[in-house]
């Protein structure tokens, strides 16, 4: 449970606010678990801390997820989103990308934010997953290609 007490408004605009990345040559470092990890530290114009996050299973291209966590002073760093790929069913969603947003009633009730996702085709690969991120949230310092979308699409 966080400390943090969050209007949606308040979250919304932490989420979509401009940021600068402070740290864009951070390195993949590999953790227990057989995945890689990467942190950048970003910061907004009024001094808002946060940590963009990217994390990849070594063995499965489709166990990924990247995100942007609220960092504050004493408290444990908040998710605001995380764009997770699609190699585990979430609910009804099966087996398919997608996208968890933090909510106020969900950090009130002490929940994590991956209580409730939505689906997306918007990107399949945790680059193109980090360029939706960079997109949504104002997010500078960092680039990444989206997916390509495949022809078969009906989209």
């Amino acid at each position: 449970m966080t400390d943090l007490v969050l209007s949606n408004d308040e979250i919304n605009a932490l989420r979509t606010g401009r940021k600068k990345v402070t740290n864009p040559g951070a390195r993949w470092t590999e953790k227990p678990g057989r995945h890689k990890q990467r942190n950048h530290l970003a910061e907004s114009d009024d001094g808002k801390r946060f940590r963009v996050y990217l994390r990849q299973n070594l063995d499965d291209l489709r166990d990924f997820s990247c995100g942007l966590a609220l960092v504050h002073k004493g408290g444990k760093p908040v998710s605001l989103v995380r764009y997770n790929g699609s190699s585990h069913a979430h609910g009804d969603i099966a087996y398919r990308c997608h996208i968890h947003r933090a909510t106020s009633e969900a950090l009130a009730a002490g929940k994590r934010i991956d209580s409730h996702a939505e689906e997306t085709d918007r990107y399949k690969t945790l680059d193109g997953a980090l360029a939706c991120l960079i997109d949504d949230c104002g997010i500078q310092g960092l680039t990444s290609r989206h997916d390509e979308r495949d022809m078969f699409d009906d989209s």
